[in-house]
């Protein structure tokens, strides 16, 4: 009964919540791309910037699982506003770094690294406050907004970033992140989120609860099945991530203007899919959706793998179309999630599933420049279009995979 009271106003929570996360999203792509630019145009290596996306991405994948016992154990609404605080604490250290004109190369690193473990909490908080704050058949809907709102940060975020660095300076730019953190949690200190019953925990439990998260993703074969599919994805697509641009400069002779081009059209292709599920809601079977996600993009990139290099278009066209996929896979994925365990256990899932999946598409990245160089860029592609396809094919035929949403 109580439940049912806290579902009954979910709309305007998620008004609430989604009003302040825009916000916030937006400020911290803006932030993003302003600090991967101006380490860019300050030491023009390739070097520099990988070890910028390390710092980025390793400390969520090793520290994830950690993370996702202390999300399930704390209060998820104060656990959010606690990493959106830490996170807005650290970019302010860099705008006064730059302000005092005191910054170096390593401060940044560091201090990126520490705003990534902030977003180590905070992203398996919100995923798994969702399912307490809304009704099962709103889920998929509520992913296909936060899909748009990640698109609206893709698309916009680059350009403001690179209009705060370059007319404004970081210390402003890094100073808009900190007010959009503010303005996220003051949205979040006006929504109420259920507490989930927990026993009570000792520190010495950790590694067990840790332990038992792993072992109930394991003994959900479906759910297991969908994450070993994604690993091998994202191992293969990752790569393309990152020589996207090469595949526009060098393959298809393009300029700069249609590096930024192609961006844009990437987060429009994602707009458009977040739009397309959270206003359509289908009631399809969310495995379908994913397959569907998945083969769409695999076939949108192996087609930009064989264009002749005179055809531009065509591939402006696939990117549109790579981008409108990812929501039909990332979306159902997230709400099988939420669905298939019980809340109390989803914090440790959505962190170590996300530590699980992100780990081999940051080896995958190590060699993409490699892999580009002695084959070709629209090599990488081609065969990364061909084993995506493929997944998605065999995905589709594991029994396991097909039952999920009979069984719940």
């Amino acid at each position: 009964m109580e439940m049912k009271k806290e579902l009954h106003n979910w709309k305007k929570k998620f008004a609430i919540i989604w009003s302040g996360q825009l916000f916030s999203i937006l400020s911290s792509a803006t932030a993003q791309f302003a600090i991967v630019l101006w380490i860019g145009m300050e030491t023009g290596s390739a070097e520099a910037l990988a070890y910028a996306t390390v710092s980025g991405l390793l400390p969520q994948i090793v520290l994830g699982p950690f993370a996702g016992v202390f999300v399930d154990r704390w209060n998820r609404k104060w656990t959010m506003i606690g990493a959106d605080l830490f996170v807005a604490f650290c970019s302010a250290l860099i705008a006064l770094f730059f302000y005092l004109d005191i910054v170096e190369l390593w401060a940044i690193y560091i201090l990126l690294t520490l705003r990534s473990i902030g977003g180590a909490f905070h992203t398996p908080a919100m995923k798994s406050a969702v399912p307490l704050l809304a009704p099962k058949s709103a889920l998929v809907r509520i992913a296909g907004v936060n899909e748009v709102i990640q698109s609206i940060s893709i698309i916009c975020g680059p350009i403001l970033g690179a209009i705060g660095l370059l007319h404004f300076g970081m210390s402003a730019v890094m100073l808009l992140d900190v007010a959009g953190a503010i303005i996220a949690c003051t949205a979040l200190v006006f929504v109420r989120i259920p507490k989930v019953t927990q026993a009570a925990q000792s520190a010495k439990s950790i590694l067990r609860d840790m332990a038992s998260g792993v072992s109930i993703i394991w003994k959900n074969k479906g759910i297991s099945w969908l994450m070993g599919c994604e690993i091998v994805i994202n191992f293969f697509v990752m790569p393309i991530v990152a020589v996207m641009p090469l595949m526009t400069l060098q393959y298809f002779k393009g300029s700069p203007y249609q590096v930024s081009l192609i961006e844009g059209l990437y987060g429009l292709g994602l707009l458009i899919g977040g739009l397309a599920l959270s206003l359509w809601n289908p009631k399809i079977k969310k495995t379908v959706l994913i397959v569907f996600g998945f083969s769409a993009l695999g076939i949108a990139l192996a087609t930009c793998g064989v264009l002749p290099p005179t055809y531009f278009t065509a591939y402006a066209v696939m990117t549109i179309l790579q981008g409108l996929a990812v929501p039909f896979f990332t979306g159902p994925y997230t709400v099988l999630v939420q669905t298939q365990f019980d809340p109390k256990y989803l914090g440790r899932v959505f962190s170590i599933s996300g530590s699980i999946v992100q780990l081999p598409a940051m080896l995958g990245l190590l060699f993409a420049g490699i892999l580009a160089d002695d084959i070709g860029v629209e090599k990488v592609f081609l065969i990364g279009g061909i084993v995506v396809t493929t997944t998605a094919i065999f995905l589709s035929l594991i029994p396991a995979v097909r039952r999920l949403e009979k069984e719940h």
